[in-house]
C-alpha cells in the first residue's frame, strides 16, 4: 500500500521545500507541482519524496485524523497479539 503523507511547507527553494509534520521535517520535491503557486504554510501531500498535489489544511487535517485512527487501530491489535 502507498500513502500520501500531508506536510506544510516551512520553506521553499526554488523545486525544493522544506516540510513538516507530525515534528518530522524533511526536503521535498516540487518539481511535479512547478505549475502550482505554492507558499510557506501550504500544504501538500507527499508520497516518496515528492509533492503530488496541494491539499487545503482541512483537508490535510482530515488525512491526519484518518492516519491517526489506523496507528491506533494496529497498535491495539498488535497490543493484543501480545497479551
Amino acid at each position: 500500500m502507498c500513502l500520501g503523507i500531508p506536510m506544510q511547507i516551512v520553506d521553499i527553494d526554488e523545486f525544493t521545500a522544506r516540510c513538516t509534520a507530525k515534528g518530522v521535517e524533511r526536503d521535498v520535491s516540487l518539481f511535479m507541482l512547478q505549475h502550482e503557486a505554492l507558499a510557506r504554510g501550504d500544504f501538500v501531500v507527499v508520497h516518496v519524496g515528492y509533492a503530488i498535489q496541494k491539499v487545503t489544511p482541512e483537508e490535510a487535517a482530515t488525512a491526519w485524523e484518518l492516519y491517526d485512527e489506523m496507528i491506533e487501530k494496529a497498535e491495539a491489535i498488535e497490543g493484543s497479539r501480545h497479551a
